[in-house]
């Protein structure tokens, strides 16, 4: 069982504007969650095991219709796999397209023994196959990358453990990419800074309380 709580909003977020390296379309924005989903894998981030997405029609907005696509036996690289996305579309919805699609799965933390733990969702994806402009964004929603856990106790270890892996994770994805990463939009709960999490202010050795929001 997880011993790591999960804040309802991200800590920290990234976002690759793709237009002028990646080609728009389901099968481009397939092929870089692929190529990203390997790189987080090397540092023990995500094993891919769903795929998740949102319809919509142009004109109507979103429909309230939500996909779930296993990958267990198979391969982000499986050349079958856009059909087989498509082939999700709802059948009362003929011109529905697809949203944001998000690469589910687990990763390794470290705790403060240094003992590896597996947890679902501790690196969250989203691809997008905007026709307008294809872009990508990796959130976290652990304390395990901060100085500090969510009740503000700091946890030097555990931080010393994984914002590191994190670090080199995102510094590589820009490699891949071959642009730089742009932070998002701070949340109650965090805001990304450079590779790594904003390190909150300190009272008295402690950082904020965060889960009366939890």
């Amino acid at each position: 069982m997880s011993t790591l709580m999960r804040a309802p909003r991200e800590c920290g977020s990234w976002f690759w504007d793709l237009d002028e390296v990646a080609e728009p379309g389901l099968d481009a924005a397939l092929a870089t969650a692929a190529r990203m989903s390997a790189v987080l894998g090397k540092h023990g981030l995500l094993e891919p095991t769903a795929l998740e997405w949102s319809w919509f029609e142009v004109g109507k907005g979103g429909l309230g219709i939500t996909s779930r696509l296993s990958l267990v036996g198979r391969s982000l690289n499986d050349t079958a796999l856009a059909d087989n996305v498509r082939a999700c579309r709802p059948a009362g919805h003929p011109a529905a397209e697809i949203g944001g699609i998000l690469v589910l799965g687990s990763g390794v933390w470290l705790d403060t023994d240094a003992e590896r733990r597996d947890e679902y969702r501790l690196i969250e994806l989203l691809v997008s196959p905007d026709e307008i402009g294809p872009s990508a964004e990796l959130s976290v929603y652990h304390d395990v990358w901060g100085p500090c856990d969510f009740r503000g106790l700091p946890h030097p270890a555990v931080e010393a453990r994984n914002a590191p892996r994190l670090t080199a994770a995102l510094r590589d994805l820009d490699a891949l990419l071959g642009i730089e990463a742009e932070p998002g939009e701070a949340t109650y709960f965090g805001r990304a800074e450079g590779y790594g999490l904003k390190a909150p202010d300190l009272i008295d050795g402690r950082g904020p309380d965060l889960t009366d929001l939890m």
